[in-house]
């Protein structure tokens, strides 16, 4: 909705008896309302609501909490450290690719030693190419994303263990 058309609505609001009008156009809602005690228009421009992505975001998966019977005299063994892992994510919203072409090999696999300045995969975003490299030593332990799959910007992309 371009301005000129919102200032002929205030304009035809204020000109006519109408008190409120409400306008929606591709998403885009406009409100003009005239105040009873000083008929000047108020102007609300409500902030289009974004629809849901299309495309669920993927998450690491939770493990499931577990239960164990204990009897009276036996201490529950302590709960061990989850190990917490490095995530590369994504600095931009696009497609994820692992390799470099369709025929070529993955940059990385599982298990792959990584280094800082390391290219991890790709993401097209608007037909450019942008590679993603690694800002840690480490291993990969996960890989986050399906190739070809969009992602979202700062989705955890791989797990790198970096200890």
């Amino acid at each position: 909705m371009d301005l000129a058309y919102v200032k002929k609505i205030v304009k035809l609001v204020e000109e006519s008896n109408v008190n409120e009008l409400e306008v929606e156009e591709k998403g885009v809602r406009v409100r003009v309302t005239k105040r009873a005690n000083d008929m000047h228009p108020v102007y609300q421009f409500p902030v289009p609501s974004m629809p849901a992505p299309a495309v669920p975001v993927q998450q690491s998966p939770v493990p499931a909490p577990t239960v164990e019977s204990v009897s009276g005299s036996e201490k529950p063994p302590a709960a061990p450290s989850e190990k917490k892992y490095h995530e590369v994510k994504s600095p931009i919203v696009g497609t994820f690719y692992r390799a470099p072409a369709p025929d070529a090999a993955n940059y990385v696999e599982v298990g792959s030693l990584v280094q800082p300045g390391n290219v991890l995969c790709i993401v097209e975003a608007m037909k450019l190419m942008n590679e993603i490299e690694c800002d840690v030593a480490g291993k990969i332990v996960k890989v986050c994303v399906e190739n070809g799959k969009p992602v979202e910007y700062n989705q955890a992309l791989f797990l790198v263990d970096i200890d």
